[in-house]
């Protein structure tokens, strides 16, 4: 823990919202002068007031913890380089279009690598009007199904949940080019290029 980072990071988010030292350190049950000597960088808080002082900052504490806030752009602007994760506890499937700190059910996720869609994993794509149809022979069986279908664009996202037991029907509007993902309960997450 770095007190240098902490005490500016400390300091800056404090001052987004709006915050004095004193109300900071009311909340967190410190004295101000507390609060002060942190964003002076002569202390770091206690380890007991971290998670508290993270949720009142509404700071991810790990990212508090490195005292780092600036957001993470190496793709660029584009839905295309979005990020997906599902909970291995209640399946909930969680979209990103930048790199993010994401926990479900107390646990915390990591991004779905998606692999290049192959025999039975990939999607049928049929031109119905002016939309796509997606259809698939991979199994719609209650531990093994597709959960998800997403079509990404450059500025645009589209999610159908699927679930098992029902055949895979998805309608898409048919516009420009983009990645088809889908995530398969056992095997992953996996793309086409349309």
């Amino acid at each position: 823990m770095d007190s240098r980072s902490i005490g500016a990071l400390i300091r800056a988010v404090r001052r987004e919202k709006g915050m004095t030292q004193r109300e900071l350190g009311e909340v967190l049950h410190v004295s101000d002068r507390a609060v002060s000597k942190w964003e002076r960088e002569r202390g770091c808080p206690d380890i007991s007031l971290l998670p508290s002082l993270s949720n009142v900052l509404g700071v991810d504490l790990e990212r508090m913890l490195s005292g780092d806030l600036e957001p993470e752009r190496e793709k660029g602007d584009s839905m295309k380089w979005i990020e997906f994760y599902v909970c291995p506890v209640c399946g909930n499937a969680i979209a990103a279009a930048e790199k993010a700190s994401i926990a479900c059910c107390g646990r915390k996720l990591t991004a779905l690598t998606p692999q290049k869609a192959e025999g039975v994993h990939t999607l049928a794509v049929e031109e119905v009007e002016d939309e796509w149809l997606l259809t698939t022979e991979h199994p719609m069986e209650k531990g093994h199904s597709i959960a998800f279908v997403a079509w990404a664009t450059g500025e645009r996202l589209i999610l159908t949940r699927t679930y098992p037991e029902w055949d895979l029907q998805v309608r898409i509007p048919r516009r420009g080019h983009g990645k088809l993902l889908h995530y398969c309960t056992e095997h992953g997450l996996f793309y086409q290029l349309l």
